[in-house]
């Protein structure tokens, strides 16, 4: 039997911001979902099932959230699962409950992911010991830090190109009203002078640490048929993950996010993905991933990624647009913002995506990963149902 079609016809997102004191964590959650349903046209008797997903619980200090967020979320007496994939989490969940649909376990499904990361220490609850290395990290890019010098060492990259990106997505975010960081005064030298943290990155680099959930409903083609207006579909969608170390493991271009991309093209018939594809919500905490995963992805051949950058491909008005709602880079609740990539695809090829809508954009891809480049998830949206 054929998989059910998967349609996603609700998107809720809260105002990102650094702390939302005014709420508790099933208010944020609650405020994401309820304008996730209110985008759909629906109320809580119409969902069948939640998947929540957020990162680790130590980042509030709450062990097993979902339990207490059930009555919240409508899901008392409802199936309510949890998933869990470090960073790459609010895009694990999404396809936990893709799946559901796709295989007509449940009709109508609602997935929400967030963080509250202003009742812990982010930085600090990333400070893990690494296996047999001197412990001299102070937050992830402590850790990714030595990446990016190999990738710029690899490619012989300008260390400038760290910096157009980070100016790039805080314009960005200036058109999405969700976005936490909305810096006006912004120019390409102020990034350029900020402290350097972690060379070769700097201050403004760098992600905020925020507060906020992303909700979507997703539905199988009956559910679509009902929706006020015409949905996103799911063309493909895949998982993949690797240890954080191992013998030959690379770090510049990690094998499970390249297989992740491949297994997801073939699931849409992409064979051309710079071509293909209209618009990328790309996971990138520290602005030097751009063009670390524009070869990752297959956007460009190895040693060709930054080039891109450099030349405004991936402007919002470039060929390529890659973050045009601002990303990870302007905002971050770091269980959410997977989940967040997935949803601002899904904006962009319904047309809903506002002042930072990509023209024309029929195809998006949202992306995320996490741990130490371990975990990857990553869909592939279109603005008609797939094919086949």
């Amino acid at each position: 039997m054929a998989k059910e079609p998967v349609a996603i016809v609700g998107i809720g997102q809260t105002k990102h911001v650094a702390a939302r004191r005014d709420v508790s964590i099933a208010g944020l959650v609650r405020e994401a979902a309820l304008r996730a349903l209110a985008d759909a046209e629906l109320t809580w008797a119409d969902i069948d099932a939640v998947v929540i997903g957020k990162a680790p619980d130590f980042f509030e200090g709450v062990m097993m959230p979902e339990l207490y967020l059930a009555d919240a979320l409508g899901a008392v007496g409802k199936p309510m699962l949890r998933v869990h994939t470090a960073g790459s989490v609010g895009g694990s969940t999404a396809l936990v409950a893709a799946n559901l649909v796709s295989a007509r376990v449940h009709r109508t499904v609602l997935t929400l992911a967030f963080e509250k990361q202003s009742e812990s220490n982010a930085m600090w609850g990333l400070s893990l010991p690494v296996p047999f290395q001197q412990p001299l990290l102070a937050g992830a890019g402590g850790f990714f830090a030595p990446h990016v010098r190999a990738y710029m060492r690899r490619t012989g990259a300008p260390d400038t190109i760290g910096s157009l990106v980070a100016y790039k997505d805080r314009r960005n975010a200036l058109k999405n009203p969700y976005a936490h960081l909305h810096e006006h005064d912004l120019t390409l030298e102020k990034v350029q002078a900020s402290p350097m943290l972690w060379d070769p990155i700097r201050y403004s680099e760098t992600c905020p640490s925020s507060d906020g959930a992303c909700a979507m409903i997703l539905t199988d083609r009956a559910g679509a048929d009902r929706a006020p207006r015409p949905p996103a579909w799911v063309h493909g969608g895949a998982m993949r993950s690797e240890p954080t170390l191992f013998a030959g493991k690379d770090f510049v271009s990690p094998r499970a996010g390249r297989d992740c991309a491949a297994d997801v093209y073939r699931q849409a018939g992409i064979t051309d993905p710079r071509r293909q594809i209209d618009a990328v919500e790309m996971y990138v905490p520290f602005s030097w991933y751009e063009p670390m995963w524009l070869e990752n992805l297959g956007f460009a051949e190895e040693g060709e990624g930054w080039k891109l950058t450099e030349a405004g491909v991936t402007e919002l008005d470039g060929d390529l647009p890659v973050n045009p709602s601002g990303g990870v880079l302007s905002t971050n609740p770091i269980g959410a913002s997977g989940m967040i990539r997935f949803a601002e695809a899904a904006l962009q090829v319904r047309g809903d995506a506002g002042a930072h809508q990509v023209e024309g954009a029929r195809r998006a891809l949202g992306h995320a990963y996490g741990g130490g480049a371990q975990f990857f998830s990553m869909w592939l949206v279109g603005d008609t149902p797939p094919t086949g």
